[in-house]
């Protein structure tokens, strides 16, 4: 569905102007749309560079490729890795959360379910183990918000209610569970689910497992990746009918290959192949992450997936803001919050992008 003409999403598209440093400029956009800057909760790279080794550089240069792509706040993911190397990478981006360039970090793993393990190492797999994820928390220095495990496995309620006591997200995915395994953890103060139908059980008309465990709980924000690889648009569309866009959270789930083009790449410790730009293990056996931006992922939600402009805004913005506890400064274009805009085209393509009231 197109957007109609002369529709804003949180903007009066009307008046064609921006006012900017306390009112003292005045821009004419020309009848653009002006929609909340995006924020993605899940993603692991791009430009060539990703966030695994916590390499200033490398996270430097994947972040300033999202934010030309509207992404204005973004949380650093990383996948399942050895100890050693989790807990280095971990305390380096503590230091670039520090500077505000990343929103947290997002612990994709290593406590995930091997047979779902999707492109994560599977001898690196383990049960949820709280010393080493104390380590952890301790590294991150306050900065770790959100860990994604299995619920099923020994020790993962535990997990899931020390996570919640120190402020940080616990999220249901790669998972193996049943239904009543995925409710347990929502009661226990789980409040995402990862990557909603991928890497976890499928839908059972006779057991429902996750993905209907999350839809079925208002309580629970789940993730889409919406670039018509990982999901069906049907499928998108039937989450989004279920579910509704204050608690779908669009994500890229990008690795290092997006903005690269096809060729040879690494995801943590898995060697990808991207033909089409489709990521997939080099064996062939997994999907590796994405390669698509926010701006691809909202675009998508509004021409392919059909919903009204406000609503995919609202998915790549207030939605993930709020699942991160940060919607009282950015996801909406409102009195008091940071100047995180993107401006578009009428094809939705971006035009141009603010953060923190400067453009980009």
């Amino acid at each position: 569905m197109p957007p109609t003409p002369g529709h804003t999403a949180s903007a009066d598209r009307g008046d064609s102007t921006l006012h900017t440093q306390a009112h003292s400029e005045l821009i004419d956009l020309e009848g653009r749309y002006v929609v909340p800057g995006f924020v993605d909760m899940h993603m692991h790279g791009g430009a060539g560079a990703s966030y695994q080794n916590g390499l200033h550089d490398d996270v430097r240069r994947v972040v300033a490729f999202h934010r030309a792509h509207g992404t204005t706040t973004a949380m650093a993911s990383l996948v399942t890795d050895a100890p050693d190397a989790l807990l280095a990478a971990v305390a380096r981006l503590a230091d670039l959360a520090d500077e505000g360039l990343v929103a947290g970090i997002h612990l994709e793993g290593p406590y995930l379910a091997t047979n779902r393990c999707g492109a994560h190492e599977p001898s690196l797999l383990k049960a949820p183990d709280l010393a080493e994820f104390e380590r952890l928390t301790s590294s991150s220095r306050g900065h770790l918000r959100m860990i994604t495990l299995a619920p099923e496995l020994p020790g993962a309620l535990d997990l899931i209610r020390s996570a919640v006591d120190q402020g940080v997200i616990a999220a249901v995915g790669h998972t193996d569970g049943t239904a009543a395994h995925v409710r347990a953890a929502f009661e226990a103060g789980a409040r995402v689910a990862t990557h909603l139908f991928n890497a976890m059980r499928p839908v059972h008309h006779r057991e429902g497992g996750p993905v209907v465990a999350a839809l079925n709980d208002p309580r629970i924000t789940v993730e889409l990746i919406n670039d018509g690889v990982h999901i069906d648009t049907e499928v998108a569309r039937l989450t989004f009918t279920t579910a509704g866009p204050d608690r779908v959270a669009l994500i890229t789930d990008a690795m290092a290959a997006t903005g690269m083009g096809d060729g040879d790449y690494r995801l943590g410790t898995m060697d990808v192949r991207v033909q089409d730009g489709r990521a997939m293990l080099a064996d062939g056996s997994s999907i590796a992450g994405s390669t698509i931006t926010m701006a691809e992922a909202f675009r998508r939600a509004v021409t392919e997936v059909g919903r009204p402009i406000e609503e995919a805004a609202r998915a790549a913005s207030l939605t993930p803001a709020r699942a991160l506890g940060l919607d009282h400064r950015i996801g909406s274009l409102a009195p008091g919050k940071d100047a995180d805009l993107v401006v578009l085209n009428d094809d939705l393509t971006v035009h141009q992008v603010m953060k923190t009231g400067q453009w980009l």
